[in-house]
């Protein structure tokens, strides 16, 4: 029952996104028009959430008809501070969503009063602990661009259409909702962008299921992690994985990550405080992560995951620093300049804890190219740090049909072995793509636990053999293809055109009698 609520709440909304995706973009480009979407659901949900945060605080003290979104702004100014040092941020009554909604139709400064309340919700955490966490969050949603309207008039009238929208998303009350209706909504609008876009302006969305196999395969054992961390988290979606498998609470220090693209860093903050993540626990950062990374002095991290971006260049040797630098200088070679892929996974290997697990997708060339990536491998495999390779089903990501591959990292085995996993046929196809079910991410994470070897499934492979084999860690280079092709008795099969020739030469034998017979009789006459 609980079940069949929840798929009813989730495609309500999903019509609901649809619809206001569906009336709004055509003007705007769809990629772009993201942002606005994505933004002000963000400027909704902080404001219910501190509505809701201050309500029942006042209702528990016995003050039953309290309702924050009713007060004047000067009676709520007193409890700015507080506010500020709990939820990490503070809105006036006035600047509530709901409240600016109501007046949106008749306000012809409409992007003005937007403008003024996204800098004054990013203005109330200026000088405290949740500064970094706000700062610059609505900076994609310029409510004064050509991209909603060439006029005032228009590009007000467009944000009418958009308040209207989210206003009517039902969203419904955070204790009574059976999905995380937030979170949900953003998964969903990020999936359909995504679905339309393929990549855009660098962003690489790593689909649902697979961030499910990447955590699980993190945490096999565990009921908790210190922390999890992706150096390429893109909007987040990988690290948020962790709080619905394991809870936010068990991920006891927090959510980090790295990311480069700064529309991307500010959709994954945002991200962070619609899945209810406080500005305490999450921590991330809009730099280079090769060349200038973030969290080094932390305590290393239980959890990694990642999809980094595919072969894409970086400074690499160009840099005399790089070389030596103590996350790539064990291996003695940088990955080249123009293909990154192993120095995000040396990168990760150097921030992992020695009780950790990091799981990162790969593109297959690092499996087998020659050169320093060889030569990065064999580090990897001669101080047995690879623990298990599995190669994924082509058409998996959007915007690439290439099958990928998983890298699985630890620092700590119990033996001197890599695990080779083929499970390119795990999955169903969806139209055009394919897709793991549970079932599928169920059947690669017995596998991965149990470790044994398996006909045309996995292989547990000395580290001499893989040694033998040059360092190449290529999924098929150890698990044999099953071969479906049909088994054809010989025999049988000459018996069969033998058959087939004598049958010809009697039909041949009488078709020349019967020729011969019109003949005759034509000769007769």
């Amino acid at each position: 029952m609980a079940d069949n609520k929840k798929e009813q709440e989730r495609a309500e909304l999903h019509r609901t996104i649809w619809s206001i995706a569906d009336d709004l973009r055509g003007s705007v480009d769809g990629w772009d028009f993201k942002q606005y979407i994505l933004g002000m659901l963000f400027y909704r949900y902080i404001s219910e959430n501190i509505t809701n945060y201050i309500n029942q605080g006042e209702i528990a003290a016995g003050n039953t008809e309290f309702d924050y979104a009713t007060l004047s702004d000067d009676e709520a100014e007193q409890a700015r501070e507080d506010l500020v040092t709990t939820k990490g941020f503070f809105i006036l009554p006035s600047q509530l969503f709901q409240n600016v909604h109501k007046n949106a139709s008749a306000d012809e400064n409409l992007n003005e009063t937007l403008e003024a309340v996204f800098r004054a919700i990013e203005a109330s955490a200026q000088g405290s602990a949740s500064e970094d966490n706000f700062k610059g969050l609505f900076e994609d949603i310029d409510v004064n661009s050509n991209k909603l309207g060439g006029t005032v008039a228009k590009r007000n009238e467009r944000l009418v259409k958009l308040m209207n929208g989210v206003g009517e998303m039902k969203l419904g009350n955070y204790q009574d909702n059976t999905i995380d209706a937030f979170g949900d909504a953003y998964e969903f609008l990020m999936g359909m962008y995504a679905s339309n876009a393929g990549k855009s302006g660098g962003e690489y969305y790593t689909p649902q299921e697979v961030s499910e196999l990447l955590t699980k395969l993190t945490i096999v054992g565990k009921t908790e992690v210190n922390k999890v961390y992706d150096p390429a988290c893109g909007s987040g979606s990988l690290l948020l994985k962790f709080a619905k498998i394991l809870g936010k609470d068990n991920v006891r220090q927090g959510f980090y990550g790295q990311e480069i693209n700064i529309t991307t860093y500010n959709l994954c903050r945002i991200n962070m405080f619609l899945h209810d993540i406080d500005y305490d626990k999450f921590d991330i950062a809009n730099e280079d992560t090769l060349v200038s990374p973030q969290h080094w002095d932390d305590e290393p991290f239980e959890a990694i995951v990642s999809n980094p971006p595919y072969s894409i260049k970086w400074e690499g040797d160009s840099n005399p620093l790089m070389i030596n630098d103590p996350r790539f200088s064990p291996a003695g070679v940088l990955a080249p300049k123009s293909k990154a892929d192993l120095a995000f996974i040396m990168h990760s290997l150097a921030w992992l804890a020695t009780s950790g697990t990091a799981a990162i997708v790969c593109f297959p060339g690092v499996l087998y190219r020659g050169g320093t990536e060889q030569k990065i491998r064999k580090y990897l495999i001669d101080n047995n740090f690879v623990d298990c390779v599995i190669q994924l089903p082509e058409n998996l990501f959007f915007g690439t049909s290439i099958a990928t591959c998983i890298m699985v990292l630890k620092k700590s085995k119990s033996e001197n072995s890599t695990l080779f996993i083929d499970a390119s046929k795990e999955c169903v196809k969806v139209t055009n793509s394919n897709k793991l079910t549970d079932d599928n991410i169920n059947s690669i994470i017995d596998t991965f636990v149990a470790r044994a070897d398996k006909d045309y499934v996995s292989r547990l492979v000395p580290n001499s053999e893989v040694e033998a084999q040059d360092y190449n860690l290529s999924v098929t280079t150890y698990v044999e293809a099953e071969d479906t092709r049909a088994v054809v008795d010989i025999t049988a099969l000459n018996a069969e055109i033998a058959e087939i020739v004598a049958r010809e030469n009697k039909l041949r034998t009488e078709i020349e009698n019967i020729i011969s017979d019109l003949e005759n009789s034509l000769t007769e006459k």
